[in-house]
C-alpha cells in the first residue's frame, strides 16, 4: 500500500483529519462529512480509498449513515461500565439505564487461564464459570463482556450456567445465594485491538483500538468474587466524575 510524507496510509490519513475536526469541536453531532465524491475530488484519491474514509469513520464510531441525509456525526455514545451497574444494583435499581439490553452469548464451566485463576485465587486449570454476554442500547454496542466466577458457586446458583438473563445479575445471584456481597473492586484500562473473531459482535473492523476495562472484584471477607473482561464498543467515552471537597 502506498504511504504518503506522514507515513500513514491515503485512506487513514484522511480519516484521521475528519476526526481532528470532530475532536476540536469543528464538526458537530449532526453535522455531514465529506461525500465519497467530496473526498476523491479534494484529495485527489481514488474512489475505493474515499469510500474506504468512511468506512474507517463508521467502524470507529465517529460518523452515521442517516437515510436521506448522508452521513453525519455520531453523536458521543455514553459508557455503562459494569462497576456503574454493579452500583445501581446496590442503589435498588436492576443495573440498566434506559435503552439499554444485554444478549447472553454463551454459559458454562472451563478450565480457567492463568490470569483468571491468577485474579481468583485458584489454580491453573481449575473449573471457572464463564459467562459470555453483549450490551446494547440505541447506539449499538456498549460492551462485550466476558466474567469468570468460582466453579464452586454453580452448586449454590445453578443459573449462573444457563445462557439467560439474571434478574439480578451475577453480583445479586451470588449475594443472595451466598451472602456474598461484592465491597471492594479494581479496574485496570488498556486499549487492545478489536479480534478477529469478536469484529461482528463488536460491530467493528478487526483491528480497531478500543478501551478495555478489567474488573477485580472482591467480598466482605477480602475474597475474589468475580475477574471480568469488559471490550467498550468502539466510539464510547469512559468518564469519571469526583468531589475533590474543600481545599483540594
Amino acid at each position: 500500500m502506498v504511504r504518503d510524507a506522514s507515513g500513514k496510509a491515503p485512506y487513514r490519513r484522511i480519516a484521521d483529519q475528519v476526526i481532528g475536526r470532530i475532536d476540536s469541536g469543528e464538526l458537530q453531532p449532526g453535522d455531514g462529512v465529506p461525500s465519497v465524491s467530496q473526498i476523491m475530488e479534494a484529495e485527489s484519491v481514488s474512489r475505493a480509498t474515499a469510500a474506504r474514509v468512511l468506512t474507517v469513520l463508521r467502524s470507529e464510531g465517529y460518523v452515521v449513515a442517516t437515510p436521506g441525509v448522508g452521513t453525519v456525526v455520531a453523536a458521543r455514545k455514553t459508557l455503562t461500565a459494569g462497576s456503574d451497574r454493579l452500583r445501581m444494583l446496590q442503589a435498588g435499581g436492576d443495573g440498566f439505564r434506559e435503552g439499554e439490553r444485554v444478549e447472553i452469548l454463551e454459559a458454562g464451566i472451563v478450565p480457567a487461564p492463568g490470569d483468571v485463576a491468577d485474579a481468583l485465587g485458584l489454580d491453573a486449570d481449575t473449573q471457572v464459570i464463564r459467562r459470555r454476554r453483549r450490551y446494547l442500547d440505541d447506539q449499538g454496542v456498549i460492551t462485550l463482556s466476558t466474567s469468570w466466577l468460582s466453579g464452586s458457586l454453580a452448586s449454590a446458583a445453578p443459573e449462573l450456567l444457563v445462557a439467560e438473563p439474571l434478574p439480578k445479575m451475577t453480583f445479586g445471584l451470588v449475594e443472595e445465594r451466598t451472602g456474598r456481597r461484592a465491597t471492594r473492586r479494581r479496574d485496570t484500562v488498556s486499549i487492545r485491538p478489536v479480534a478477529e473473531e469478536d469484529a461482528g459482535l463488536m460491530e467493528a473492523e478487526a483491528g480497531t483500538p478500543t478501551l478495555v476495562m478489567t474488573n477485580r472484584y472482591w467480598d466482605q471477607d477480602g475474597e475474589p468474587t468475580e475477574y471480568a473482561v469488559d471490550y467498550l464498543g468502539v466510539g464510547r467515552e469512559l468518564s469519571a466524575e469526583y468531589d475533590l471537597g474543600e481545599g483540594a
